[in-house]
């Protein structure tokens, strides 16, 4: 495929080698489908429908009948897909994986990696962090080991299996900047990890000469060392550079490689097994604006005078832990993904006994090895004129990304999940509405928008996208402040949104969504050196995918926040999470643009929700 991954090897073969480990993963589940023609075009005309006026559709249509008659593209680049399917291990995901991460441009923090923090922990200073530090470690190696000897267990959703490919890359994996595009790496058999505090980086091995795991004692005697060398503040925060636009950093790491030291240093990080950020301080807010703060935290660091030196931001893992008892972990989308993450964090919760499931067996403590343990390996920079400049731009850029990005958390307190389901509606979906009827109010219109469908039923499926405004969702909205309208028609029309809703959602989870699709009839006229098919080229393609809302559900079981930045500057990105009695959402929008504020759509939603819930309850 196209996503370059170079596998290499330091350690004993005693575990499954990964192409074992992926045949366990994939040997379960079917091939991916390429949808039929038709059928794509017509959902997407009916996508276009309440997004577009009646005389541009007419257009579109024409553009539709052409791609797909006779003489057409259409039936040319489908059977071109059709191969493709038939002769690799997933049509679309390498070439999605190429075209909407590695070959972007926008920079990782905001733009692209995903937060997730966490509940606040009971302690306050610095020993409480690396006492939790070492057991994060400890829970996340005991995962890694779990996936290592194949005792994962096989995800299933809707009674179907999985693809768990995924899992084995979540470790040791790393993306490389390029001027053009970025490509992956990924170690298969490294024994240490970086820890990064105060913008320096350590390497720490987390591994006994004997190929056994550190015990949680010996991780903690190490981050003490680690603390006692970083005591003071580096004066260049080398982090940063890999916060700077993708082709910027790009150059800046060719430079950067040119000398023996830097990349040794820099490998020795993109090695590792996961990153973990011991954060700094940061001043008190409020109790209303911590989540809000806290979320900003994991997702950029807070700015350059704060701890956004302490990341690097190319890293498929990274563990953030505050002195404050803040944490939460970030990831890098071209190689990990929502599911995978939600199962080792509840891993990570169950070995930590955050929550109760079933007990994780550990290491015996006991068994602690007395061979005195090597100090970890402080990672120095040799930075020259050019390399200083390249981290004062770097930070000039990111203050200005972080300043110009509006986050909004709130927990919604009044139902959770289980509301819509006392009368027989899928909760996603009612969430779905209420964020569209929320967007309608702010904004009097409907826009693009999309909601995230996993393709993990298929072997090496990644994800596709749910449209959410419908015909059906449209009506709803307009009629919903009518007064003249009863509420027995309004609670019709809510029903039928659902319902489509939940049918779109089925489609998508069979592979039969229309995105993805699209995307591919498109780069497969690329890839045959054809020139692109007009209905990519007119404004209802645009519109249609110039996403104002970027929504996405976080699977979790615990109250954690799931936080990214907006797809398009003048757009918002909501996630959510529905517990059984409340809901936590993020709201992120961009301060450049006037017309999107997060606060007044997360106080829109607020105030839409509780509306929902007096129309399927009256209280008179």
């Amino acid at each position: 495929g196209l996503v370059s991954i170079i596998v290499q090897s330091d350690l004993p073969a005693e575990y499954l080698t990964d192409s074992q480990l992926n045949k366990c993963f994939s040997s379960l589940v079917p091939a991916q489908p390429v949808p039929p023609l038709a059928q794509t075009l017509q959902g997407y005309l009916r996508a276009l429908e309440p997004l577009i006026p009646e005389e541009e559709l007419v257009h579109t249509r024409k553009n539709i009948q052409k791609f797909c008659g006779e003489g057409g593209l259409g039936p040319q680049l489908q059977e071109g897909l059709e191969r493709r399917a038939r002769h690799s291990n997933n049509w679309i995901s390498d070439w999605w994986v190429q075209w909407a991460y590695l070959e972007s441009r926008q920079p990782l923090p905001v733009h692209s990696n995903p937060a997730i923090s966490l509940p606040k922990r009971d302690f306050s200073d610095w020993r409480g962090q690396l006492v939790f530090a070492s057991k994060l470690i400890a829970a996340a190696l005991d995962f890694k080991n779990v996936v290592d000897n194949g005792r994962l267990p096989v995800e299933y959703m809707r009674g179907q299996p999985l693809c768990m490919e995924l899992f084995p890359l979540l470790f040791s994996s790393c993306r490389i900047p390029g001027r053009k595009h970025d490509t992956i790496t990924h170690h298969s058999r490294a024994r240490h990890i970086t820890v990064v505090r105060n913008y320096q980086f350590f390497q720490m091995d987390v591994y006994n000469s004997d190929g056994s795991r550190m015990t949680e004692s010996q991780i903690h005697a190490q981050l003490l060392r680690i603390r006692a060398e970083s005591w003071k503040t580096d004066k260049e925060p080398m982090g940063i550079l890999t916060s700077e636009h993708r082709q910027t950093w790009g150059q800046a790491y060719s430079r950067l490689l040119k000398d023996k030291l830097n990349k040794e240093s820099v490998r020795a990080i993109e090695k590792g097994l996961f990153t973990l950020c011991l954060d700094s301080p940061v001043m008190r807010v409020s109790d209303d604006k911590y989540s809000s703060r806290m979320a900003a935290q994991i997702l950029h660091g807070g700015g350059t005078h704060s701890n956004s030196g302490n990341r690097w931001f190319d890293k498929t893992l990274q563990f953030v832990v505050g002195e404050d008892g803040s944490w939460g972990l970030l990831y890098e989308q071209a190689t990990a993904e929502g599911p995978p993450i939600a199962t080792l964090l509840d891993h990570i919760l169950q070995y930590c006994q955050l929550i109760k499931k079933h007990t994780i067996k550990k290491p015996d403590p006991k068994k602690t090895p007395l061979i005195p343990l090597q100090m970890p390996k402080k990672l120095y920079f040799n930075i020259d004129r050019e390399i200083k400049r390249d981290i004062e731009h770097a930070k000039q850029n990111l203050d200005i990304l972080i300043n110009d990005l509006d986050i909004r958390c709130f927990n919604f307190q009044r139902f959770g999940k289980e509301l819509p389901k006392q009368h027989n509606l899928s909760p996603n979906a009612f969430i779905q509405v209420a964020l569209q009827l929320a967007y309608y109010k702010v904004h009097n219109e409907v826009c693009a928008s999309c909601d995230i469908a996993s393709q993990r039923m298929f072997r090496g499926g990644r994800t596709d996208y749910i449209r959410s405004p419908t015909n059906q969702m449209l009506k709803f909205v307009l009629t919903f402040d009518d007064p003249s309208i009863s509420r027995e028609a309004k609670l019709e029309l809510l029903r039928e949104a659902i319902e489509t809703y939940v049918t779109l959602t089925d489609q998508a989870l069979k592979g039969q969504s229309i995105d993805r699709h699209l995307l591919g009839l498109k780069l497969q006229a690329i890839e045959e050196g054809l020139s692109v098919p007009r209905l990519f080229m007119d404004t209802a393609y645009g519109l249609a995918t110039h996403w104002k809302l970027r929504t996405g559900q976080v699977p979790a079981n615990t109250d954690s926040v799931m936080c990214f930045g907006p797809l398009v500057p003048d757009g918002y990105a909501v996630c959510y999470n529905p517990q059984s009695d409340h809901v936590h959402f993020s709201v992120t929008a961009f301060n450049c643009c006037e017309e999107t504020q997060a606060e007044t759509l997360a106080a829109t939603l607020h105030s839409t929700l509780c509306q929902l819930q007096e129309l399927l309850q009256p209280t008179v």
